[in-house]
């Protein structure tokens, strides 16, 4: 039954099993470690902080491209999108809206992260809640707008997989593109990029260990960089000039961004590794009382 679809244009045999291989590992396994975090949170009282609150949400949003994943993965498999075209703008809408909340709550965890450490306030429960909510709404109304004519989704190379549609590259993408881009990733962006240098020039003044400031934002630009670089090469350019297997990396990358996100934002802070550990062992971890603090 599997052989009676064609291949998608570009693609062999060996290329879509690789990718849905690919995609099936990170929607399964990111999907799993996210999991545990948001788990943790939820059942280890001690974990229960404003500051803490900002990467359950981030691993919530995380799962969510996770399904995204799993899904694509599965329809990949089958050599076709079985879902049809209201599947396909569902499949859409849902992968664009946790991509874009899981860039905005890394950004607030570094906006929290630069008050713990620069200036000593802590993040409050009013505050924290009042973000998540709209981080979630904001995100919600860019992804909506293709749903409704300004901007469309479709399927990626693949087409067991849909997205944003770049391949017009007309009037109505780009108008739609700059604003999005600027208010969902380039003012993100400066967020990341500016915490942590402040967080790391405080640091080096007070004569503590090193922060590594660069990792969170290089890791960030190497998981949503090329969907942006393809974003807006296809504003200027034919995007399908580029060759389907090259586009499609994009996805791939983008998809690895939640497990990267466990391990410096779960994994990677004292408390909240202290958790998920009594969460798995029962044994309880004694840590600094420092929320958000990396390696």
């Amino acid at each position: 039954m599997v052989t009676s679809y064609p291949l998608p244009d570009g693609f062999s045999d060996f290329d879509v099993f690789s990718l849905g291989s690919c995609l099936l590992v990170e929607g399964l396994l990111g999907f799993f470690l996210n999991a545990v975090t948001v788990v943790a949170f939820l059942k280890i009282k001690e974990m229960r902080t404003p500051s803490n609150f900002l990467v359950f949400s981030l691993a919530m949003a995380d799962m969510g491209i996770c399904m995204n994943a799993t899904v694509a993965a599965f329809s990949s498999f089958l050599r076709y999108w079985p879902y049809g075209s209201d599947g396909c703008q569902t499949h859409g809408f849902q992968g664009f809206c946790t991509a874009l909340a899981s860039i905005h709550f890394i950004a607030a965890i570094a906006w929290d992260r630069y008050h713990q450490y620069c200036t000593r306030t802590k993040l409050q429960w009013s505050s924290a809640i009042s973000l998540v909510i709209f981080v979630w709404l904001f995100t919600a109304f860019w992804s909506a707008m293709p749903l409704i004519g300004w901007g469309e989704y479709d399927y990626e190379p693949l087409r067991t997989c849909c997205t944003l549609d770049y391949t017009k590259g007309d009037r109505n993408y780009v108008s739609y593109l700059i604003p999005m881009a600027i208010f969902n990733m380039g003012i993100q962006t400066f967020i990341v990029m500016s915490s942590y240098q402040s967080i790391d020039k405080k640091f080096k003044k007070i004569g503590q260990a090193k922060f590594n400031a660069s990792t969170p934002l290089k890791t960030m630009l190497l998981c949503w960089g090329p969907y942006g670089i393809l974003a807006f090469y296809a504003a200027v350019e034919n995007a399908t000039l580029v060759s389907p297997k090259l586009r499609m990396m994009a996805p791939i990358l983008a998809k690895t961004s939640p497990m990267f996100n466990v391990f410096l934002y779960a994994l990677g802070n004292e408390n909240y590794r202290g958790g998920i550990w009594q969460l798995l062992t029962g044994q309880r971890m004694e840590v600094p009382q420092i929320e958000n603090k990396s390696k």
